[in-house]
């Protein structure tokens, strides 16, 4: 056994970068000794029955992309000892590279802080969320684990369109919403106007709201102090049978699948017998433990708790997001899980060399397991060779899928150029026959069908959101219209700012459309959209052909 501690020991040095890419078949002795230094840390294992289900807090931060949200979650980790105060600590629960380049929140993190107020010590699990429209999924899933939100305002910028949607999603669904305008100690900062904002669009008083600087950590207690006493602790019993929700997941070389999950009923420990109500499989739980921001091991979890779970799935479809857990034998009813998401852009992807196939493909399983947003066809070109269609629900989305797959996993990919899903009403009976229905939906331009064989075409359309100062509002009327918009609304939210909802097709807005409405606005304004169902349109295919011939990958469906 010493041998296997000094082997084990040994993995354990070697830089991630000799580390294998796949799993290793170690034999089981060195795999268990690798296992105990490699997930543990080291570390105590918490006891978590201290903290019963009145004094659980489970609140999410939303706002507007840039207003602060991982600044705020920086500070509310330092007030809580949760990490050391130090310069360094700037966007801590931004783990991925692309997030830190860019300074955005892709992917959602949690995290379990630990208060004491007024004497009593709170369990607090905080959840930061990305900002920008192309992430709202990640925003829903993360609401479905919570009871409250803190809702965070820039009091520069006032509100904008991210910030309206993300307070219809937190409205829904029912939650407690606490106000917080952050930024004061900008010279621009204007936080009675922000409040009078915050009143007239959201019926929340002023007195209600809470003014911070995150960054100087001003006034942040008062947003933990708010915390405690607005949010109601969850409804849930640890007497009751196991029933937990996978609400995000990652993946792990060496360990397999890693679920995020909330408890909702009963408690789980290493050696539970459990079962997906999804796939039906059973599993055998390793680990559980809480995120603090890294994983700290613990003896149990139990209900109203959201921590990490680790349960030997091998396979990346294995924790589908949504899912229920249950103990072996107590079958429970699932939870409502959530809507899957919807593609709004489609792009071909093919390996620049076709001998890297093989290579992409398991890139692409493990990473749409971190991102289970992405929707992924097979799919394959006279030009490129074999490849897939990828889904995604917007354009940053797809830049950043891209960028992810360069920076971890080394791939150099063609991607082509985006198009949305458009749908095509079959007239021709042998068609119909073929496809088996009379409805199609197109996400490859080089499957439109001819126009003699269908009776209409089908366009997706949004209901766009547009915040904007009021000077600028006749350009960017002007521009929605050379976009086929249709307007629906106009709200003055306050004496200077202006809240249009028009109808826009889908494929008008996705390439250039926000690029030119923050140069027209001189970066003021900010845009928000919603899927619209599907209208008629009069669409064709736009060939390019090079020598005469054409080239399917470089075909447009354009109105």
């Amino acid at each position: 056994m010493a041998l296997a501690g000094r082997t084990a020991a040994w993995w354990a040095r070697l830089p991630s970068s000799r580390l294998p890419s796949t799993p290793l078949c170690l034999p089981p002795w060195l795999y268990a000794a690798c296992g105990r230094l490699y997930s543990s840390g080291g570390k105590e294992k918490l006891d978590m029955s201290t903290y019963p289900v009145e004094s659980i807090r489970n609140f999410s931060i939303i706002a507007h992309v840039d207003h602060g949200k991982s600044t705020l979650a920086d500070r509310l980790l330092e007030i809580t000892g949760t990490i050391a105060k130090t310069d360094r600590n700037k966007q801590v629960l931004d783990k991925l590279q692309v997030e830190r380049e860019r300074g955005i929140t892709v992917k959602a993190q949690s995290a379990s802080l630990f208060y004491n107020h007024g004497g009593v010590n709170y369990l607090l699990n905080l959840i930061d969320t990305p900002g920008h429209v192309d992430f709202s999924y990640e925003v829903s899933r993360s609401l479905s684990a919570c009871q409250g939100v803190i809702l965070v305002v820039d009091a520069n910028e006032g509100i904008q369109a991210q910030t309206v949607a993300n307070f219809y999603l937190a409205f829904e669904a029912q939650l407690a919403i606490i106000p917080v305008i952050n930024k004061i100690d900008l010279k621009n900062a204007d936080p009675e106007r922000v409040e009078k904002q915050i009143e007239k669009l959201f019926d929340i008083p002023i007195h209600e709201c809470v003014r911070i600087s995150a960054k100087q950590g001003t006034n942040v207690e008062k947003v933990l102090q708010k915390v405690i006493e607005k949010i109601p602790p969850p409804q849930c019993n640890t007497a009751d049978p196991l029933k937990a929700l996978v609400f995000d997941s990652t993946f792990d070389h060496y360990r397999g699948v890693i679920a995020n999950i909330a408890l909702f009923g009963g408690e789980i420990q290493k050696g539970h017998k459990i079962v997906s109500a999804h796939t039906k499989k059973r599993y055998e739980v390793n680990e559980v433990g809480i995120l603090t921001p890294n994983e700290q091991p613990t003896h149990k979890l139990y209900a109203g708790q959201v921590g990490y779970l680790v349960a030997g799935m091998k396979e990346v479809t294995e924790a589908q997001i949504g899912d229920t857990l249950f103990l072996y034998k107590q079958p429970v009813e699932p939870l409502p899980g959530f809507k899957s998401a919807k593609p709004m852009v489609f792009a071909g992807m093919y390996p620049v060399d076709q001998t890297e196939y093989n290579n992409l493909k398991s890139a692409l399983e493990r990473l749409t397991l971190n991102d289970s947003s992405v929707t992924v066809h097979r799919d394959s070109s006279l030009a490129l060779g074999a490849g897939w269609r990828l889904g995604f629900l917007g354009l940053l989305h797809m830049e950043v899928f891209n960028q992810r797959l360069e920076q971890e996993y080394n791939m150099s990919v063609i991607l082509t150029a985006p198009t949305v899903p458009y749908k095509a009403v079959l007239s021709s009976a042998k068609l119909i026959k073929e496809y088996g229905k009379a409805e199609i939906t197109i996400i490859n331009p080089a499957q439109f069908p001819d126009k003699l064989s269908v009776s209409e075409y089908l366009e997706p359309t949004v209901l766009g959101t547009i915040v904007t100062p009021h000077e600028y509002i006749g350009k960017i009327i002007v521009l929605c219209q050379d976009r086929r918009a249709v307007q629906k609304d106009m709200l003055y939210i306050d004496e200077h700012r202006v809240m249009l909802k028009y109808l826009f097709p889908l494929n008008e807005i996705v390439v250039d459309f926000y690029d030119a409405l923050k140069s027209l606005s001189s970066g003021y304004a900010s845009f928000d959209y919603e899927d619209a169902g599907y209208q008629a349109a009069d669409l064709i295919k736009m060939d390019i052909l090079l020598n005469g011939n054409p080239v399917e990958e470089l075909s447009t469906i354009i109105h």
